[in-house]
């Protein structure tokens, strides 16, 4: 029983692969490294964002890229709406789309840096969980290993509480690889509404 609860609490490190390599920061649980944040070269080749001017001045291309970064707003929908907005941008049409991903790039990169956080949150929660589950297998195999009369009475109840506990760390264990995509997905996406505001310029 020990042993299997300290296999559990290892399983945590390799939840999101055996082929994970050692990262700088312990409580990081995903294979892919943690990056803190992206950077715009790596998703846009159009005009220098700083030199757009600062979107959040920009009401129509603030509200615009709030709506573009929800994950809410599909591509489809985006494509309509960077329609809508570039037909109407006039001579500054440029200048407005590049302040327009200016937007939308930083807003993505704070979504994505609360993921991160809240992956960290995940994995110190697991870490707990696994600890606590490792402590019930101690008390039942001090039981189990207890003189007959010393049995306590509660046995039953620690080993239910233990067989639930570890289904449900092994459910949270599963869900964390679907969690640790999360950030590359938004980094797709965001890549993927830079070369749409891109084609527009």
């Amino acid at each position: 029983m020990r042993r299997l609860a300290l296999v559990l609490l290892a399983s945590l490190a390799g939840a999101a692969g055996a082929e994970a390599q050692p990262k700088p920061d312990p409580d990081w649980p995903c294979v892919q490294r943690r990056v803190a944040s992206i950077g715009s070269a790596s998703v846009w080749s159009g005009p220098d964002l700083q030199a757009a001017g600062a979107w959040q001045e920009d009401g129509a291309a603030a509200t615009l890229a709030h709506k573009l970064a929800s994950r809410r707003t599909t591509l489809d929908e985006a494509d309509a709406l960077l329609d809508a907005y570039a037909a109407q941008a006039g001579p500054q049409r440029q200048e407005r789309l590049t302040r327009l991903f200016a937007g939308v790039f930083a807003l993505t990169n704070a979504e994505r840096g609360r993921v991160l956080d809240g992956i960290t949150r995940y994995a110190r929660g697991q870490m707990r969980f696994a600890e606590r589950i490792r402590e019930e297998a101690d008390k039942i195999s001090a039981a189990k290993d207890s003189p007959q009369a010393e049995t306590p009475k509660n046995l039953a109840e620690l080993e239910t509480a233990f067989t639930w506990d570890k289904r449900i760390f092994e459910e949270r264990s599963q869900a964390l690889n679907y969690v640790c995509e999360v950030p590359g997905l938004i980094e797709e996406r965001l890549g993927e509404l830079a070369r749409r505001i891109a084609s527009r310029l």
